[in-house]
């Protein structure tokens, strides 16, 4: 059996405890997201984890599944914009300066995979887009890429700089030859069109990738579930 363990990380640029469950004693490191407002357990709670234990026990692949911010960002109701964008932007921070080179330590690569689902794969795809230098893979199910629907009416530019269906459009295609990047969906899912639009982008900025979209399964975890261990045996 794989082993599983609970981290608290303790965040300096946060100030606070992190929650890490580490699954896994070696192989290709991936750095996952639980969906909005989900506890850092929620991928192996919902079968995410199990549907890929094969691959962890083979030591091919190492997950650390990292607690989020989202009560304390674009998922409080009754916070104001600029403190939801000024709380996300260190969670950011934090991933860049302190978890992902936590786990390049710990695993004595350069690059991780990130991966995640629905919101949590909005995660992820922010984190590889904006820090590509950081990540090898990108493995985005039933993503998001735009939180503006969650800060309205505000011109803060941190916004836009968090938002990759935008922010994209005007990178440059170089930064990305080396990452392996899928976008998971499938026609009954309430992100196919964001993933089409996203594909678009990719698609315009000669940026490879491989958009996929299943049949006749909702945004749900039987869909992730089905979609996720395809994705470990193709590219790890």
């Amino acid at each position: 059996m794989a082993k599983i363990e609970h981290i608290p990380y303790y965040s300096n640029t946060l100030g606070r405890n992190i929650n890490v469950e580490v699954t896994g004693h070696w192989g290709h490191p991936i750095l996952m997201f639980p969906s909005s407002g989900g506890q850092f357990t929620q991928n192996t709670d919902f079968g995410l984890t199990g549907a890929v234990m094969q691959f962890v026990e083979a030591g091919r692949i190492k997950l650390y599944n990292v607690e989020t911010l989202d009560m304390l960002s674009f998922y409080h109701d009754h916070m104001i914009t600029e403190e939801k964008i000024h709380n996300y932007e260190l969670y950011m921070q934090f991933l860049r300066n302190e978890m992902i080179p936590y786990i390049q330590g710990e695993c004595n690569t350069h690059r991780v995979a990130v991966a995640g689902v629905s919101f949590g794969g909005f995660h992820a795809a922010n984190t590889a887009f904006r820090f590509p230098d950081l990540v090898s893979h990108l493995i985005a199910m039933s993503a998001a890429f735009n939180i503006r629907n969650m800060a309205q009416l505000s011109d803060d530019m941190r916004i836009y700089y968090n938002c990759p269906d935008e922010f994209m459009q005007n990178e440059e295609a170089w930064k990305y030859n080396h990452m392996q990047i899928v976008l998971g969906t499938s026609d009954w899912d309430i992100c196919r069109d964001k993933n089409l639009h996203m594909a678009g982008i990719l698609n315009a900025k000669g940026i490879d990738h491989w958009y996929d979209e299943k049949k006749w399964t909702p945004h749900d975890w039987p869909l992730w579930k089905m979609m996720f261990p395809e994705y470990i045996d193709r590219f790890f």
